[in-house]
């Protein structure tokens, strides 16, 4: 969510894009040197808020994900302090509800097959044909999601 000291997004990142990547939307203007060019992923203030508001507002049963709303910073708009399990629980359940209007298709659509992949894969019981089908689409999946968002990411 584009946040200060979280990022690795600088100058030297942009002018690598050149030489390393394909991404000609993501390249430094050579006009406006100083001005970086935001990713298709990136939320504008107002939609942070929205998305901080929508997650504050949700109501989970004790003991499932009930700490989820608490990790909200309404000001710095982020979350933090969140518990292992209350991540699983937004990346499994709810990154593909509150990102669907947010969010262009083709980065929605990214997001939404990993985040039923991830489901998929933390199932308490897997089919063996269902797992043979992950274990085919997983890479397709990830090259998916690898074209939108930069590798470090997804480390």
């Amino acid at each position: 969510m584009d946040i200060k000291g979280k990022i690795k997004d600088n100058m030297n990142a942009h002018r690598n894009l050149k030489i390393i990547c394909n991404r000609p939307e993501l390249e430094l203007d050579e006009r406006r040197p100083n001005i970086m060019p935001k990713a298709v992923y990136t939320l504008a203030k107002e939609r942070k808020r929205r998305v901080c508001e929508w997650i504050r507002g949700l109501k989970f049963p004790y003991g499932y994900a009930s700490t989820l709303p608490h990790c909200i910073d309404m000001m710095e708009l982020r979350m933090h302090g969140i518990k292992s399990h209350d991540c699983h629980v937004f990346m499994q359940k709810l990154i593909q509800i509150v990102f669907r209007e947010m969010l262009p298709e083709h980065v929605w659509s990214a997001l939404t097959e990993a985040s039923l992949l991830l489901q998929s894969i933390c199932s308490t019981t897997v089919d063996v044909h269902k797992f043979h089908e992950l274990e085919n689409s997983v890479a397709i999946i990830m090259c998916n999601v690898e074209k939108i968002f930069p590798p470090a990411f997804i480390d």
